[in-house]
């Protein structure tokens, strides 16, 4: 089996290698985790959650033979590329088969160790790339598995002006319940940005909010192990001690408790706003009023919630002026009405002309030769 070496950083000059092999899933259950690598710190800044005593068998629920095989089934469906340990979806049955019940026992004795993510990139606009953290295979179903369990407990408290990575709600209502807002006079607009949200959460506050509805200190723990798993940036070990890595079926859940505190402090203030994810738009009846709005939010986002308002990227102005899901808003005798914002027109342009290129083109032609030659030729 071939083993591929990558390195943390031990200091400035100091590497120390972490052996990443090509499914050495077996690992997993060693309590001390890769060469190297960070010790598992126990929960949160005051304490207050016991892992040697469970309250509400949560755990068990997620371990259930029933949900293990929905989130097996759902991370084979959703398919996708493998972790740092090279193994792909279409072997995670076979291994999973073989190896259920030690995997098991090693989440519930609590010797359980995610793998660091992978981290690759994407495109986000003209400029700017998006991280994204793929975990191993084993780790999405695990992850998946967890979500399943928590997801109806908070579906509970999550607010109505959320919709974003949540059942039945999409970007449309979002963007119907800004119109049905413009209608009843909030034509003014406050477009919130946090600033690089997933890699900016802090771990601490995240886990101390998820402890005031999860009783079960083990859950609390594994969930706390996902955090501080650490990224592989070019063969590369980091640690991960603030942030939320997207990538996995657990970080929009996450994502959606830590905002659902801002959501809950913008309803008890009395505001008209949606959210989908982190995109955030408040609306309000006067300019003035929006003003005083985002003057008055700043400080609880930044000193409550440890996050980071982008001031430069943050807007106050007419509805016509913002850009919410690539959409802007406008108004006439029916009231609020929506259309495609400007800059989503040009990248949607250039996308087409893209696709539409002649080498595109040409490669398209000469990929449907191929595929003719091929079925002439069998």
């Amino acid at each position: 089996m071939k083993v591929n070496e990558c390195y943390r950083m031990k200091g400035r000059k100091q590497k120390i290698p972490i052996k990443i092999g090509t499914c050495l899933q077996r690992d997993r259950a060693e309590p001390e985790g890769y060469a190297g690598g960070q010790t598992y710190i126990w929960i949160t800044e005051n304490n207050f959650t016991n892992a040697d005593k469970p309250s509400y068998g949560l755990l068990e629920q997620i371990l259930s033979p029933s949900n293990l095989n929905k989130a097996y089934k759902r991370v084979k469906s959703n398919d996708g590329s493998g972790g740092i340990d090279k193994m792909e979806v279409e072997s995670l049955g076979d291994y999973l088969v073989a190896n259920k019940g030690k995997l098991i026992q090693s989440v519930m004795d609590g010797t359980y160790r995610p793998n660091p993510v992978r981290r690759v990139e994407i495109p986000k606009d003209e400029k700017k790339m998006r991280m994204l953290g793929i975990p191993t295979v084993v780790d999405r179903v695990v992850q998946q598995a967890i979500m399943q369990v928590l997801s109806p407990i908070y579906e509970k408290q999550f607010s109505r002006n959320s919709y974003g990575f949540r059942p039945k709600r999409s970007a449309h209502q979002a963007l119907k319940q800004c119109k049905d807002y413009i209608t009843q006079g909030y034509k003014y607009a406050v477009d919130m940005d946090l600033d690089k949200f997933f890699d900016t959460v802090n771990q601490s506050k995240l886990i101390e909010i998820i402890s005031r509805t999860v009783k079960d200190g083990r859950v609390i723990s594994l969930i706390h192990k996902y955090l501080k798993a650490g990224v592989v940036v070019r063969n590369k070990f980091e640690d991960t001690d603030i942030g939320v890595p997207q990538g996995g079926p657990l970080s929009p859940l996450l994502s959606n408790i830590m905002l659902n505190e801002l959501d809950k402090e913008l309803e008890n203030r009395g505001h008209r706003f949606a959210r989908y994810a982190d995109d955030m738009v408040i609306l309000c009846k006067s300019k003035r009023s929006a003003e005083r709005t985002l003057t008055s939010i700043i400080p609880y986002i930044e000193e409550k919630l440890f996050l980071k308002v982008n001031k430069e990227k943050t807007l106050v102005g007419y509805i016509s002026r913002i850009k919410f899901l690539g959409y802007s808003f406008y108004e006439n005798e029916k009231g609020g009405r929506l259309r495609l914002h400007p800059k989503t027109i040009i990248k949607m342009k250039a996308r087409i002309k893209e696709l539409t290129s002649r080498s595109k083109v040409g490669e398209m032609q000469d990929e449907r030769k191929r595929s003719g030659n091929i079925l002439l030729a069998g």
